[in-house]
């Protein structure tokens, strides 16, 4: 009787194999799910401080004396250089690697140079050119490698200077101008934190050239004793920092 019951118990239990072995095969395999790798968010908002330094070219040509026409003479040139400090605003976009951007940026600037003009043995006059503002209204397009943009830029620019004529250690003459140009430059940007990045930037202003009409100082009676049809391009480098905030998150998978 044992016998009977262990053998039905056995044939019960190899016909309920398959089932079991079925109802192990039908469970879900669980799988972990991709892992997403956020990349730096360039797009959004950024503000920032910039410090770096420059160098301007300036030809002068005196053209009119008393406000009279005079042949065209050319007094010399001679590079303005110095230090310059300042800011940027901007607003970028950002399409998976391309960013696309619009930038402000304000730079109070020390820039001095002077030569002697050519006509020294009648006229011992050094002309000297000091660019105290620099501005720039431009639009970028770059390429990111992660945290890493490299980006072009182009627009306008603009430049206050200011000219003076000294004699003997006195100043003269003198005039002011503010002027407009164009500007083209490059940089590298790198994201060192989620907002922040440090770069490098390059710029050139193309500043044309223009008539600029001095007045002697009052010392010299101020009058209007000439004219100069001076010429300026700008060379910039600077190092930047910048915070980015207000813009969308950016992922690849």
């Amino acid at each position: 009787m044992k016998k009977a019951l262990l053998v039905g118990v056995s044939l019960a239990a190899l016909g309920s194999a398959p089932a079991l072995a079925a109802d192990l095969a039908a469970r879900p395999v669980y799988t972990k799910a991709p892992v997403v790798a956020p990349i730096y968010n360039w797009a959004g908002f950024y503000i920032g401080f910039n410090a770096g330094g420059g160098w301007s070219h300036n030809c002068w040509d005196i053209n009119a004396a008393g406000g009279v026409a005079v042949p065209t003479t050319a007094e010399g040139c001679h590079d303005a250089t110095g230090a310059l400090v300042g800011g940027q605003i901007g607003y970028r976009w950002q399409v998976t690697n391309w960013v696309f951007g619009l930038e402000a940026q304000g730079d109070w600037a020390n820039l001095k140079g002077s030569n002697t003009s050519s006509p020294a043995a009648l006229f011992p006059l050094v002309n000297q050119t000091k660019i105290d503002a620099i501005g720039l209204f431009t639009g970028q397009v770059g390429y990111a490698w992660n945290n890493v943009l490299w980006y072009a830029k182009g627009g306008a620019a603009v430049t206050h200077s200011k000219y003076d004529g000294i004699l003997t250690g006195f100043t003269f003459d003198q005039a002011s101008e503010t002027r407009w140009g164009g500007a083209v430059g490059t940089g590298v940007e790198i994201g060192f934190a989620p907002g922040w990045s440090v770069g490098v930037e390059y710029d050139h202003l193309f500043m044309g050239s223009r008539n600029v009409n001095f007045t002697t100082t009052p010392l010299f009676l101020s009058f209007q004793d000439r004219t100069d049809h001076i010429k300026q391009d700008v060379d910039m480098a600077t190092v930047r920092v910048n915070y980015t905030f207000g813009g969308p998150v950016v992922a690849r998978y």
